[in-house]
């Protein structure tokens, strides 16, 4: 993750954040702790591989948190972290900024 054009810390903040699933999954996970059938419930167009490179690398950034428990079948949970938590009000601000660009409209 710290393969840098420049030293502008949005550069780095963009590279996790940046496609399609991340910002979704940190949307849903605002909702509270999840399963990862129940992630895929929320985003059924996600396939399968995806979802669980999209968790790993927020997991990586420090974002998700994934926990797991002993047991057959094996359950995974996720949620969010502290910094997780802080880009809540981000996401929900560019929903609102869509949502009012779109209303202008």
């Amino acid at each position: 993750m710290r393969n840098l054009i420049s030293r502008c810390p949005i550069e780095e903040v963009m590279q996790i954040l940046s496609g399609r699933w991340p910002t979704l999954l940190i949307y849903y996970l605002q909702e509270g702790t999840k399963r990862f059938s129940d992630l895929r419930r929320d985003n059924p167009t996600i396939s399968h591989k995806m979802l669980t490179l999209e968790l790993r690398r927020l997991e990586d950034a420090g974002i998700v948190r994934r926990t797991e428990f002993d047991g057959y079948p094996l359950r995974v949970e996720y949620d969010l972290t502290a910094a997780g938590v802080r880009l809540l009000p981000l996401i929900d601000a560019l929903g609102d900024w869509w949502e009012a660009t779109e209303s202008n409209n």
